[in-house]
């Protein structure tokens, strides 16, 4: 047996995170046919295990997704751990030892608030110089943080590897500092520690519609305790008080939407190193600050580091610009060497695409997104420090990058999060699509799930957030990062009464008022109930559902008092709501709240919400709640359906977003199903299968599709190479996922510059549909974690081939299909290791099934054969019922021709008034042979596009 993969609140080897609820998790690997008799925690205050303060003893019912053992937890404390498992036969097996170490806890502050007595015109060095005994040291940590941001140096040298912290959060509620360990980096005798303040999030330029400054505060400010434990079992603190010194540094301007400015010669030799010489003129006494230390508390942020780095293609343009080329759309920091005279002033802005050939920064808005570095002459590696750019291509001025090489890299800066899944299909632009998605999500998974990364917005937009959740969670570990989020969004709630702001951390402008500080909205606020909910499903850990389940109910209540304003109606038509969000079914061009009513929309995630609500409180077994809001749930949706179905089941809102919620929702009442289903298949058709959704629409469409029979039509939907689509994007060489359909023009002009980023991850959510739809890996909500789950895949000649895996936390999931040229289904699964599975395999009778031994106990399901397997490795071919590969002539009808991606490309091309129009509806079941001679078709479609689709049937 192999153990490995052990976390601490979900994070390897945490060291001064906040642990107010200890969880342990682990996987255990091992052949397939090995049963498993128990598993054994124990914990220790030593690597040695000889000071044991915990053990389980060997209990067969651990559960390895979210064990919590009931320990007091003592401040500054290292606590190491491991894992036994016994197999059947008495075997043992051991994990590597790991560990988590506790911050402060409830202790006291010796170190003081401390600031600089007069406002810097440059950005701070604060340093303290300090003796040590020449004695042996058993540890050392520095507990501190900075306001805005801020970096640890110690005799020279940064501590860690971890940069912008203590990151971006809900600044009046709670501070965060960080732990280091030092004990490496001090020496007996002289030592200095320094920090080095970056305005960041807290007071610099931050902010909807060009920012505000000072959001948190008007001062720099640090507070830091150097403890020191000794061997012999003294300690000694370094503490910030009145006695550390402060000077202006070498960063003359630095803020997280315009970049920085360095000037080398501004720098302090060796600020940051002990010696025993007076203080130079420039360093003055920090002072006290009138701050307390009550919200000050342990991280709950996943550090961000350097995870990925890029070499440039130099492009001269035909402006003359020399531009940099990184070939990836991508978030982080361009670093150099500057080996230049002095006074050598080397300077690059950034942007996400060319214009013509030349470079191009208008869509940033307002950030300026430069960095300069002025040098003093003498050899440096230059890297910008308190901020970072969303970007593809650098400008570079000042210096003839023909002459010399400067040795450009671009540094990708990231929460550090583990990627869990990959999938790789037989069509390369799919394929580019998941890189795509993933690489939306690298670019703004930064300490919050931003919107973008690179104008002058970057924050935490609610409604992504949630739409975007599962994704997410295939593609990385997520529940460290969300648990931050999500306590911010605590935060920000418990002052709003309920409800939830739009952006979290809320953007509060002096005036305290303001679109950005909008709260209360569908789509966005109910991130509340759906990131606890999702994270519960995809991980297993009660714990983090039962943190938020008072954000969830306090959400729902919000929304609950919302309806009574309006009467009682369970239904939410009050306030502002987006709707469906950038849609392209409005009324008005120029309006992106789309077509969709938005009292629909509110009343659907009122629904939803409370669902949610529900089955969280039937799991943490409050009955009460429980049968309460399934109660109300079932209310909303009969006022639903009451509200927005005529008496003969035809919807009264005949958007696509519509017939996409109440299919994906399950809000069809059973007598109309197949009426609402072969309208919403109308619509779809309508529109030659193409997007007209926004962000509410988009994320459930294609499911809504393969959960209701139209699997081929969800297919055609993702494979559409023209706008709007998502492989538009990726034909027009896109790198990350757009804001807009249309962010770039078929001409490659781009489309607008008042809301165009060309990294924003929402719209990757078609992510999730590929995992559980296409390889059909999806969690079962009964037994979370999957420690049972479903793989249901649904395979499609349009794509002809997926496989891929995701690494849950119970192990290694695998789901592979290919449709073989003789027609055959061919799938393999692997079901990790303790864990159950129930796979639907397609179009298969049961006695085909019985063929096959591992599926000699299967059940027939509609059209399908269902079994439940244990762990192991499954494979299968099989001739299916349906045809998979039709032959694609003019005897098939206009509906089975426009299900398929190639066929319809020809009749939507060749036949262009046939788009958007409810015409092609009365010809659905006509063979094609006879559309084409249909007055409606000979009389407005040339003879030369005739020919091209006659061509094409050939």
């Amino acid at each position: 047996m192999n153990i490995y993969n052990l976390k601490s609140n979900h994070i390897l080897n945490p060291i001064g995170f906040l642990m107010d609820t200890v969880t342990l998790s682990w996987i255990i690997d091992a052949p397939f046919e090995e049963e498993l008799q128990g598993t054994q925690v124990i914990i220790a205050l030593d690597e040695n295990f000889e000071e044991v303060i915990h053990d389980s003893g060997l209990q067969a019912d651990l559960d390895p997704r979210c064990y919590q053992p009931e320990i007091k937890l003592q401040p500054r404390t290292r606590y190491f751990w491991k894992v036994i498992a016994k197999n059947a036969g008495g075997d043992e097996s051991y994990s590597e030892i790991q560990y988590f170490e506790t911050a402060k806890e409830d202790e006291q502050w010796s170190g003081r608030w401390i600031e600089p007595a007069r406002q810097m015109e440059r950005m701070p060095l604060v340093r303290k110089l300090f003796r040590l005994p020449a004695k042996p040291i058993r540890k050392a940590r520095v507990y501190a943080t900075g306001l805005g941001i801020y970096e640890l140096y110690l005799n020279g040298e940064k501590i860690g590897d971890e940069y912008l912290a203590p990151g971006f959060h809900s600044y009046d509620f709670w501070q965060q500092y960080q732990t280091y360990d030092v004990t490496e980096a001090l020496q007996a005798g002289g030592n200095a520690i320094g920090f080095m303040l970056g305005d960041g999030w807290f007071k610099g330029r931050f902010g909807f519609d060009g920012g505000y400054e000072n959001l948190y505060g008007d001062q720099f400010r640090l507070i830091a305790e150097c403890l020191v434990t000794y061997e012999d079992g003294t300690e000694e603190t370094i503490a910030s008080d009145d006695t550390w010194e402060v000077a202006e540094g070498p960063l003359v301007s630095s803020s997280i939407y315009d970049g920085e400015v360095y000037d080398a010669n501004l720098e302090i030799d060796a600020w940051n190193k002990y010696s025993e010489s007076e203080s130079d003129d420039c360093w003055e006494s920090m002072q006290l600050s009138d701050t307390d230390t009550e919200k000050l508390q342990a991280r709950l942020s996943v550090p961000v580091k350097i995870v990925d780095a890029f070499v440039p293609e130099l492009i001269l343009t035909p402006a003359g610009e020399q531009v940099l080329d990184f070939k990836q759309n991508m978030t982080g920091w361009i670093t150099f060497t500057a080996d230049v005279p002095k006074g050598t002033t080397i300077t690059y802005e950034v942007g996400e695409v060319l214009q013509e050939g030349n470079f191009y920064r208008d869509n940033l808005r307002t950030a300026e997104a430069k960095f300069t570095y002025i040098s003093n002459g003498k050899p440096a590696e230059v890297r910008p420090y308190f901020t970072f750019y969303g970007f593809r291509y650098a400008k570079i001025t000042g210096f003839d990058l023909l002459k010399q090489d400067l040795g450009f890299k671009g540094y990708v800066l990231q929460s550090e999060l583990e990627e869990t899944s990959g999938m790789i299909t037989a069509n390369p632009d799919v394929n580019q699509l998941l890189k795509n998605a993933l690489w939306g999500q690298k670019g703004n998974f930064l300490d919050v799930p931003t919107d973008c990364p690179q104008r002058d917005e970057r924050m935490g937009w609610t409604g992504d957030a949630q739409i975007f959740a599962r994704t997410a969670s295939y593609h990385m570990y997520t529940p460290a990062f969300y648990k931050k989020f999500m306590h911010d969004l605590r935060l920000e709630q418990k002052a709003l009464n309920g409800s939830v702001p739009f952006v979290v951390p809320q953007i509060k402008p002096k005036d305290d008022a303001g679109f950005v500080t909008g709260t209360g909205a569908a789509a966005w606020s109910d991130a509340a109930t759906v990131i606890p909910w999702v994270l519960y499903e995809q991980y297993g850990d009660r714990s983090l559902l039962k943190e938020q389940y008072s954000t969830m109910k306090d959400w729902v209540g919000y929304i609950v008092r919302e309806d009574m304003k309006s009467g009682g109606k369970c239904l939410w038509t009050t306030g502002f709501q987006f709707g469906d969000w950038l849609a392209l079914d409005g009324d008005n061009p120029h309006s992106p709240m789309g077509g969709t009513d938005t009292s629909l929309v509110a009343s659907v995630y009122y629904y939803h919400s409370t669902s949610l609500l529900a089955r969280a409180a039937e799991v943490l077994g409050n009955v009460h709640d429980a049968l309460a809001y399934t109660k109300l749930a079932a209310e909303v949706k009969q006022a639903i359906q009451n509200e927005y179905l005529t008496a003969t089941g035809r919807l009264a809102v005949t958007t696509q977003t519509a017939y996409i919620l109440f299919h994906y929702f399950d809000l069809c009442p059973e007598p109309f199903k197949e009426r609402m289903t072969k309208d919403f298949y109308d619509k779809v058709i309508s529109s030659g299968v193409h997007l007209q959704t926004g962000f509410v629409g988009t994320p459930y469409f294609a499911e809504a599709l393969s959960k209701n029979g139209m699997n081929e039509l969800a297919y055609g939907l993702l494979l559409n190479e023209d706008y709007p689509s998502w492989l538009f994007a990726v034909k027009m060489g896109a790198t990350t996922i757009w804001e807009r359909w249309n962010s770039i023009l078929p001409d490659g002009k781009i489309s607008g510059t008042d809301m165009n980023s060309l990294n924003h991850y929402a719209y990757g959510s078609i992510v999730e549909w590929l995992y559980r739809c296409v390889l059909g890996i999806q969690a079962d909500s009964n037994q979370p974690g999957y420690k049972h789950f479903f793989l249901i895949p649904q395979p499609s000649a349009q794509l002809g081939k997926a496989e891929g895996y995701y690494q849950s936390v119970s192990g290694r999931i695998e789901s592979a299909w290919e449709i073989l040229a003789d027609g055959q289904l061919d799938f393999a699964f692997r079901v990790p290791f303790g864990t159950t599975a129930n796979i639907t395999l397609p179009d298969m009778s049961l006695e085909t099934a019985q063929k096959t031994e591992w599926l000699r106990s299967a059940v027939a399901v509609e059209d399908s054969t269902k079994v439940t397997v244990k762990a192991g490795e499954y494979r299968v071919t099989y001739m299916p019922t349906r045809n998979y590969r039709p032959e694609v002539t003019t005897e098939l009808s206009f509906r089975e021709l426009l299900e398929y991606t190639p066929a319809r490309k020809v009749i939507f091309e060749q036949l262009p008034m046939m788009r958007n129009n409810d015409i092609a509806l009365q010809y659905l079941d006509m063979p094609m042979e006879k559309f084409k001679d249909l007055p409606i078709v000979s009389n407005f479609v040339s003879e030369q596009a005739l020919e091209r689709m006659n061509a094409s049937f050939a």
